[in-house]
């Protein structure tokens, strides 16, 4: 079989294009400025988003890189900088001291589901159940789902509501769901 120099060019060209393409017209979601590949899990992608450094030093501070970068599958509502910033002054702070590490993972497993669950999964739970329904997270307490219109908040059980901001983040070992707000056990 032969190909002409143009055709040669052609594919050339298109698979150029591809690789050049930003990822979200390759059908990666980008977080923080960085594209999250489906490829990768957990933790090998939010390392890279810039709206995240504050949960990877927490995760980290707590120990539980290797668990987020297991096979899983997990559900994490991730919790943006500005989110954390909602907290009273200090609490970061104090919550990445060594001494604070158990209530730290409190906090952090909080916000993780076993199990992958997307915005169209949740908003149908929801739905099934007047509008509300609950989640056990990866700590052994409930997080309430609510479906509003065609939003997807979580609430915990001290009356905090975050709003999902960017959902269906495929990651190799479950999904993100970005939130605005830290969730409290």
């Amino acid at each position: 079989m032969r190909f002409s120099t143009r055709a040669v060019c052609i594919v050339l060209t298109a698979t150029a294009s591809l690789l050049a393409a930003p990822a979200s017209a390759q059908g990666v979601k980008t977080v923080g400025g960085a594209p999250m590949f489906p490829t990768r899990n957990i933790v090998e992608n939010a390392v890279n988003s810039k709206d995240h450094t504050t949960l990877v030093t927490a995760v980290k501070a707590a120990g539980l890189v290797d668990t987020l970068a297991s096979p899983g599958p997990f559900t994490v509502f991730a919790p943006t900088n500005r989110a954390f910033g909602k907290l009273p002054a200090g609490t970061v702070e104090t919550l990445v001291q060594p001494q604070s590490k158990q209530t730290l993972t409190t906090v952090l497993t909080y916000h993780v589901v076993p199990g992958r669950y997307t915005a169209r999964e949740l908003m149908n739970l929801a739905k099934r159940n007047g509008g509300e329904a609950e989640l056990k997270t990866a700590q052994g307490s409930t997080l309430a789902v609510i479906a509003k219109g065609d939003r997807v908040f979580v609430a915990d059980n001290k009356g905090n509501t975050a709003r999902v901001t960017i959902s269906d983040v495929t990651q190799s070992n479950g999904v993100i769901h970005v939130i605005d707000t830290v969730l409290m056990p």
